[in-house]
């Protein structure tokens, strides 16, 4: 998918264009062979340079190849594995193309992008290529942290279901919750990297006003490495101690059972001995004997439940 944004110079009005024009923003998500040949003949461009950016597993960096500089970021996707919910990334490209075009590719679409393609972004000017590119920087990081946010809901909701834990689902889930972060973390590290080199100048030209955003997405960047270690060391001692309590819980109801068949097994045996062809005397001829036999086992079965329950294994 291939769509041309522009603000106008002179108005500032944002418009969606059906032709690339100089100033304008091409947003290519999953573009097909053609959008690419297309915008590589347009702009001039290296296609084969435009793909390697749709490689999920590219590397957040900063590349420049004909006067064309190319921004690689990690962002946050959305996915299910066996119907647990987990937090990928994928590659974001910013292709910086002289200063003539904005070009940014993406292997599906980002909510990142949304609202800049909704023109409703304050400040955002498709023409102010550098301050652009701050702005989605910035939107980057706050989305991780956004992210995290979401993990410490679902690792209050684990904490919360912690100590009636019996199955291995809790342990699946606070799995993935660690796969996310882990993630998270490498995505951050590597986003920190770029933005770090950015902050330095030589890539591009930073206003006054762009640096200072820079400077809050470098913070916020930062605050989420900080705030995703310390949720992953609280999910690495959560994930012990729920495998501890799930074999402790087990061992509990499989006492708990083996207590109860003591106690059930006591009236059978009682009915057992006096159903054996023995003589029980006067026992055998009395009508109340069945009585007798069933107050018996009920009154053993309460005395071996008292013991048990006295040891701790009822």
């Amino acid at each position: 998918m291939m769509k041309i944004y522009n603000s106008d110079l002179k108005t500032g009005t944002f418009e969606v264009l059906d032709q690339i024009t100089t100033g304008a923003w091409i947003e290519l998500v999953d573009p097909t062979e053609e959008e690419l040949e297309q915008v590589s003949r347009t702009i001039l461009v290296d296609k084969e340079f435009m793909q390697s950016v749709l490689d999920d597993d590219e590397k957040p960096r900063i590349d420049e190849e004909d006067g064309c500089k190319a921004i690689l970021l990690d962002i946050p996707t959305v996915s299910k594995e066996n119907g647990m919910e987990l937090t990928k990334t994928a590659t974001l490209g910013i292709l910086l193309v002289r200063d003539d075009y904005v070009v940014t590719i993406a292997s599906q679409k980002t909510p990142i992008l949304n609202d800049f393609s909704k023109g409703k972004v304050k400040e955002f000017y498709t023409y102010k290529k550098s301050r652009f590119t701050i702005q989605i920087v910035y939107r980057v990081a706050i989305t991780y942290l956004k992210i995290l946010r979401e993990i410490s809901r679902k690792i209050g909701i684990a904490e919360g279901k912690m100590m009636s834990a019996t199955k291995n689902e809790e342990l699946l889930n606070l799995l993935a919750l660690e796969n996310s972060l882990t993630y998270v973390i490498t995505a951050l590290q590597s986003n920190g990297a770029v933005l770090d080199r950015i902050f330095k100048g030589n890539v591009i030209s930073l206003y006054e006003e762009d640096q200072e955003l820079l400077e809050d997405a470098i913070i916020e960047n930062n605050q989420a490495i900080s705030m995703a270690d310390l949720y992953r060391g609280i999910l690495e001692s959560m994930t012990d101690t729920v495998a501890t309590i799930i074999s402790n819980n087990l061992n509990t109801i499989m006492k708990f059972l083996a207590g109860i068949t003591i106690v059930l097994s006591i009236p059978t045996m009682v009915a057992s001995f006096m159903g054996m062809n023995v003589d029980l005397g006067a026992l055998g001829t009395n009508p109340m004997a069945f009585i007798y036999l069933l107050l018996i086992s009920i009154a053993l079965s309460v005395l071996v439940a008292y013991i048990l329950k006295k040891r701790n294994m009822l």
